[in-house]
């Protein structure tokens, strides 16, 4: 069960609102890419392996030290200059460290799969970016930190299609590695890149806020929204979809909103963002497919809706605060035979035309897309141009005419709800339809998570 776009997400950080997407939906796929001679930046003065290496068994002996959410958010509280300064120190603790290991998981890849291009131009890129941040020297002023935040602001659009890139790569070395190998490499490398995006991130937008008090809201610390409503994230998202639903498929469901619509907590937005876009995108289209089956293009049964369901935080539990949503829709569930794979990377919803009657149902095995990201950065775009920008770089492949993507949606977006300890539990009434079942936990009482990639 996946499909289209990511948030950042999305996510993100660089800017994840609709309006990118819908503007790339706008343009529409790009017309043939011509071959360019010109050298890639991201692979141009690259450290070699043996440059890289003294510097990454340096720090593979600091200890580690994973900045925890409460402190990451009494940075901002109050904004001072010095908790700017004290900041700058906890990315250039934590951030190198995270990029090294990142190295070392794709140097340890078979020899083979490592050899892929596109593995390797991620492995490039995380060198560059280790050695860069590594070797920085220490910023003890705010013009300083300025010059520091540009350059970080740089490296995090850099590596915004890293996701996409390594899932081409992993699909043409899928003979080399076992399911469960590629799976776990994965996981750990999304929650390296959680960790590092928000790090990078909330640094960014604490110094732009310090940097211009005039455009900081009361209700954000960096890039927690204290007062995040999901409504109007279901609104938001659920207008993107039904935009693309409309485009690809020529129709889409209503969205019903009921439970506590009024409610609010503390949370990432372009997390939230990302794992209820794939959430909707699954569950329209498995909605709009089921209802052509069974009816064709007739207006005189109307498509079930998909319904949202907010409960606010409960007060009085003794456990951790959680918000929690879910999302049901009629469309047909998934059959016994392919919930096992519900979670696993490249499993989507999206079938192709030749395949549309195979294997039975809206849900079905497909390879892994959004090949034309791929090609436009491996030409050495710097990742705004891409059709696919991966989520917390919010990417929707709008090319050929679909709304499936990677097949990563699902995994991802559950990765996202866990790693505040959270959670995204599917449930499937075949023939019918399916329930999910989402629940965040409240970011302000969440302190003791730790910003790290384990």
């Amino acid at each position: 069960m996946l499909a289209v776009r990511s948030c950042l997400t999305g996510c993100c950080h660089i800017d994840l609102s609709p309006r990118i997407a819908q503007s790339t939906v706008a343009r529409g796929p790009r017309r043939g890419f011509r071959s360019s001679t010109r050298s890639n930046p991201t692979v141009e003065n690259s450290p070699t392996p043996a440059e890289i290496a003294p510097l990454l068994d340096k720090f593979a002996t600091y200890p580690a030290r994973p900045v925890t959410l409460s402190t990451l958010l009494s940075l901002g509280q109050p904004l001072t200059p010095q908790s700017v300064l004290n900041s700058v120190k906890h990315v250039l603790s934590e951030v190198p460290r995270l990029f090294g290991q990142r190295v070392r998981a794709l140097e340890g890849l078979p020899f083979i799969v490592g050899m892929n291009p596109f593995i390797a131009k991620t492995l490039v890129a995380h060198r560059k970016a280790f050695q860069l941040l590594a070797t920085y020297p220490p910023v003890k002023s705010l013009g300083d930190n300025a010059n520091f935040t540009e350059q970080l602001e740089i490296l995090v659009q850099t590596h915004v299609n890293d996701i996409p890139i390594m899932a081409k790569g992993f699909q043409e070395c899928s003979r080399y590695m076992s399911p469960q190998q590629v799976s776990d490499f994965l996981d750990s490398a999304i929650r390296n890149r959680i960790a590092v995006r928000l790090l990078a991130e909330q640094h960014i937008a604490l110094s732009r806020d310090l940097q211009n008090p005039s455009s900081r809201t009361i209700d954000h610390i960096g890039v927690v929204h204290m007062k995040c409503s999901p409504r109007s994230m279901i609104k938001m998202c659920g207008s993107f979809v039904s935009d693309l639903c409309e485009a690809t498929l020529g129709s889409s469901p209503e969205i019903v909103i009921d439970g506590d619509g009024d409610a609010t907590f503390a949370y990432i937005p372009v997390h939230l963002e990302y794992i209820l876009t794939e959430i909707l995108k699954n569950s329209f289209r498995a909605s709009v497919e089921r209802h052509h089956k069974l009816y064709g293009p007739s207006t005189d049964h109307p498509i079930p809706p998909v319904v949202l369901t907010i409960a606010s935080p409960n007060s009085s539990s003794p456990h951790p605060a959680v918000l929690s949503i879910r999302v049901r829709d009629q469309g047909g569930g998934v059959s016994p035979a392919n919930i096992p794979h519900i979670f696993s990377y490249s499993f989507t919803t999206a079938r192709s035309s030749d395949d549309a009657d195979e294997i039975g149902g809206p849900y079905a095995m497909q390879h892994v897309g959004g090949s034309a990201a791929i090609d436009s950065s491996m030409r050495g775009a710097s990742g705004t141009g891409g059709l696919f920008s991966e989520i917390v770089g919010r990417g929707v492949q709008t090319g050929m005419g679909t709304i499936a993507g990677l097949g990563y949606g699902l995994p991802m977006s559950r990765l996202y709800a866990m790693y505040f300890g959270g959670s995204l539990d599917f449930f499937s009434l075949d023939g019918w339809g399916s329930d999910v079942f989402v629940k965040l936990r409240c970011l302000d009482q969440a302190g003791d998570v730790h910003i790290d990639s384990s």
